[in-house]
Order: C-alpha cells, then sequence, then structure tokens
C-alpha cells in the first residue's frame, strides 16, 4: 500500500482529526515516549506526532503494511482562519538515517469540522469547530518488518522548532 503526494491534503486533515481525538492525558503530542502513540490510528495509515516545541524520544509498535504519516512541522488555526505563508518555516525527516522527502501543503482553501476529545489540546471542546492546518509533511512507504528509526525537525525559522525521534518496530 502507498500514499500518493497528492492525498497529503486530505491527509493533513485526517492528521488533525486524529490529534484532536485524544484526551490531554493521552495526547500523541505531548506524549513522553510513545505509550499513546497507538491510540485512534486509522486502518490504512499510521500517524506520528511531533511536539509542542520540545523535544521528544518516543517507542512504538506499527503494524506491518501501513505508510507513515507526520509533520516534520505543523500549525493550525480553530476557526477556520486563513495561515498566513510561513516562507522561513522549514522541515526535515530522516528514515533509519537516510533523508527522506517532505511536502508543503494546507488543508485546501476550506475550513475542515474537528470534533475533538474534552479539553483535549488541539480544539479544547468536544464541539464541532472549524480549522485549517498548514505544515511541512512527510509521508512514508510501509518499513519492512523490524526495527527502524525515524526523525523529524522544523520549526518556524525564527526561533520555534520541534524535533521528534521515533524507535519503530513494525510487526
Amino acid at each position: 500500500m502507498s500514499i500518493s503526494v497528492e492525498t497529503t491534503p486530505a491527509l493533513a486533515v485526517r492528521w488533525v482529526q486524529w490529534a484532536a481525538a485524544a484526551s490531554p492525558r493521552r495526547n500523541p503530542i505531548s506524549d513522553p515516549d510513545g505509550r499513546h502513540a497507538h491510540r485512534n490510528q486509522p486502518g490504512d495509515v499510521f500517524f506520528l506526532a511531533g511536539t509542542y516545541g520540545e523535544d521528544a524520544v518516543r517507542s512504538c509498535t506499527v503494524p506491518a503494511g501501513r505508510p507513515l504519516f507526520f509533520p516534520a512541522f505543523n500549525i493550525w488555526h480553530v476557526g477556520g482562519a486563513p495561515i498566513a505563508p510561513m516562507p522561513d518555516a522549514y522541515g526535515r525527516a530522516f528514515v533509519d538515517h537516510i533523508s527522506h522527502p517532505v511536502v508543503t501543503a494546507d488543508s485546501g482553501p476550506a475550513p475542515f469540522e474537528v470534533r475533538g476529545a474534552w479539553r483535549n489540546d488541539v480544539t479544547g471542546t468536544r464541539s464541532s469547530i472549524p480549522m485549517r492546518v498548514w505544515g511541512i509533511w512527510a509521508t512514508v512507504p510501509p518499513l519492512a518488518p523490524g526495527p527502524h528509526q525515524v526523525h523529524f525537525e522544523g520549526g518556524t525559522g525564527d526561533g520555534f522548532r520541534v524535533t521528534a525521534h521515533y524507535e519503530l518496530t513494525v510487526a
């Protein structure tokens, strides 16, 4: 199974909806070690989360045959306001220490609806709200069974940055 670059905006929307579905205590973005990485994963792709500005080292198991999708850097707006261009933003991804391509994409011309878990870190509410997302995204084809390392980082270019390192076991 592989995911084409053309689906990046749709996957970005799904990624935000996945992150918003987590309760504050099980939020994949603030997950200290990967213990919550498997929660609410869809059946066709495995999402990885960055951070809110700190470094993270996480371990998790990914089902064999699933591509990975994650933001090297992203930003979302609650309320659906357009996101201003970020010309200095950057993002990089590495799979097993080899540079992996990233793609800049937003969620499209219209806001999308997100219904979050109560007091989640993405929407803060259970109500359905309009959102937009922009980011620098990576799509990784399914990895061979066994251990792998995925590292990604990104930032605004003016000081804010995120870094996540995953020790994955594909099984």
